[in-house]
This record gives structure tokens, sequence and C-alpha cells, in this order.
């Protein structure tokens, strides 16, 4: 996982100031997210409320910021293949990010230091996340890569 968050920063790494801020942020999460994943121990509480953060963070970022600039982009340069490719893929990542607001809720009423399924849920809720990752790395590569294309003035 944390490889693929490199790649992503090495492919789109200074194209959109917006885009390099939310992969550094997806970079912090990956961090977090090995530390809570790392031991065959339950994380701590200090290491989950991190992550827990973090993750909060994260998928707001995409939802409110990173995915309607992508879009705006993408209407501005009449893309309707671009915005089919959204509306297709919005769907998964909405559903990933109802799973990973659940295990922050769950995190906040104290479920979590509990929970005898919390490295099982932690393991799914990784597995998920790189899920998301690829999806958003296609977005960003349908949808603002083309458009730099575009706005590129030919010779």
């Amino acid at each position: 996982m944390l490889e693929s968050c490199q790649n992503a920063q090495e492919r789109w790494g200074g194209v959109h100031l917006l885009i390099d801020r939310w992969l550094q942020e997806r970079n912090q999460l990956v961090q977090a997210y090995v530390a809570i994943n790392g031991s065959a121990a339950s994380p701590s509480a200090d290491a989950l409320q991190q992550f827990c953060e973090i993750l909060v963070d994260y998928v707001s970022a995409g939802h409110f910021e990173v995915y309607e600039q992508l879009t705006s982009e993408a209407k501005a340069f009449g893309d309707e293949r671009g915005l089919e490719l959204a509306k297709q893929i919005y769907p998964r990542i909405d559903a990933i990010t109802e799973v990973a607001l659940a295990f922050n809720d769950r995190c906040d009423t104290g479920d979590c230091n509990d929970s005898a399924s919390l490295l099982d849920d932690v393991k799914h809720l990784g597995q998920l996340l790189h899920e998301r990752f690829e999806l958003e790395d296609c977005l960003i590569e349908v949808l603002h890569n083309a458009h730099q294309e575009q706005a590129v003035p030919s010779a």
C-alpha cells in the first residue's frame, strides 16, 4: 500500500497543489495504518485515535475538495468520458467511505478498544483503503492528466 502511495506522488506530484497536499495526507494515512496494523497485539488507543483523525481528514478532503475539483475540471473541458468514469467510480468510493466513517465512529465511542475483532476490522479497512487509492488514482489519471494534455497548446 505504501509503495502505491509513493508511486502516485511520483506520477502526480507538483501537478496541482490540492492533489499534492491530498497525496501527502494519503501517505500519512498509510503510515498511521501501518502503525496500528504492525503487530499481533491490539493497537494503542493513541495510535487508533491518530489513525482515525487522519482517516476522516483524508476521506473528507477527497469528497469535499479533490473530487469536486476534478469533476469541475472535467466539466470545464467537456470531458464526457471522464465524467462517466467518475459516475461509475464514485459509488464504490462512497461505500468505502461509509465503512471508514463507521470504523471511526466505533472508535470514537470506545468500541474499538473492547472489540475482539479489531485486528480483522483493521485488516479489512486496509484492503478497502487500498482499493480506494487505486480508484482515486484512476480518477486523477483520467480526469486531471487528460485535461493537462488538452491545456497544453499545440504547435
